[in-house]
């Protein structure tokens, strides 16, 4: 027998009016320019007007329209010092210590070279032109060698701050999760834990773990490890606790634990976005990891620091370029990955 009940019609003749209310009233119209007056207020006080002022007069100036541009300068300065990259090195043979002439490195040579320096005669006093010749030796992918020895010390610190951050995240995550933590106190302290470490940014943690550690790698994992721990705790309890209650409470009606019920209820509904997280906060780790090398914490960022501090913008332009790359395969292996365990 059928059920359903006919979709009432009214009678032949009947003027139907659709009428739908506003999509805003003025409460949103109030809300708007509140919204406008704080963002201009603010917006005036971070420089927004200049800023847009500078914007146009360079691209006035880029068209022809302007006589001169301080961001068009600036600019045009910058890209003159950075070009060309620094792709290979030079160094004097006397000062290698222990140099053997048949066991020269990859693509390396000597070559021999005149250097002029101008030297005051002690009885003339006048100053005179001297030559000296010199065997260097000339390595043309020598710095980029370097680089890539950098980038994958760099590769290796976010791996690790990443790998630690999940081992951190885990157990906050369960503490953190309200429908799994044993009592009250434990899920304030989880969530005081985990916003303590989302709070502080990985420089500053890098510049007292530098104090503490020295430079090097160690103090670039444990600043990433620390803060990403706080991001994944707090995504990681979040998705426990929306999670599905369906099949968590069909195992606990047969008698299953929490940890049971956890593992075969709730991770598989999480375990998609806990990947996607997860190589959300690598990509991230990869580029803070270049960060925190600016403060001494190993790494391309340490390499970047001496070679911007010695005014070597060659080298820093090779290094940027670098980054840029290993970032975008990064990224696209990332999405391969998320296409495949999602």
């Amino acid at each position: 027998m059928n059920s359903m009940k006919p979709i009432p019609v009214p009678p032949a003749g009947t003027r139907i009016a659709w009428q739908l209310d506003a999509p805003y009233n003025w409460r949103h119209v109030l809300a708007l320019l509140c919204i406008l007056a704080v963002a201009l207020y603010t917006g005036h006080r971070t420089e927004m007007d200049r800023m847009v002022s500078l914007s146009a007069q360079a691209l006035a100036y880029s068209v022809g329209l302007a006589e001169d541009s301080q961001v068009a300068r600036g600019l045009s300065r910058v890209g003159e010092t950075l070009w060309p990259p620094v792709l290979g090195t030079s160094e004097e043979i006397a000062r290698i210590e222990g140099f053997d002439r048949n066991r020269q490195p990859f693509l390396a040579h000597i070559e021999t070279v005149e250097i002029v320096e101008q030297r005051m005669n002690p009885t003339t006093l006048q100053l005179e032109r001297h030559v000296e010749k010199q065997e260097v030796l000339v390595e043309p992918l020598g710095y980029v060698f370097t680089v890539a020895e950098k980038m994958l010390e760099t590769l290796e610190i976010a791996l690790w701050g990443t790998i630690l951050s999940v081992l951190l995240s885990a157990p906050l995550a369960y503490f953190a999760a309200r429908n799994y933590t044993p009592n009250r106190f434990s899920y304030f302290a989880a969530r005081s834990t985990i916003s303590l470490l989302r709070s502080m940014p990985e420089l500053i943690i890098a510049l007292f773990l530098v104090l503490a550690f020295g430079f090097g790698p160690i103090a670039g994992v444990l600043a990433l490890g620390l803060h990403a721990a706080g991001f994944l705790g707090k995504f990681y309890a979040e998705d426990i606790e929306n999670a599905d209650k369906k099949p968590q409470e069909a195992l606990e009606a047969i008698g299953a634990g929490r940890l049971k019920t956890l593992w075969y209820a709730v991770m598989p509904q999480v375990m998609p976005q806990y990947v996607a997280y997860t190589l959300y906060i690598l990509d991230r780790n990869m580029r803070m990891a270049t960060v925190i090398g600016l403060v001494g914490a190993g790494g391309i960022g340490q390499e970047l620091k001496g070679r911007f501090d010695l005014f070597q913008y060659g080298h820093v332009a090779t290094i940027l370029i670098a980054i840029f790359i290993v970032v975008l395969l990064l990224d696209q292996l990332s999405a391969r990955m998320r296409a495949k365990l999602i």
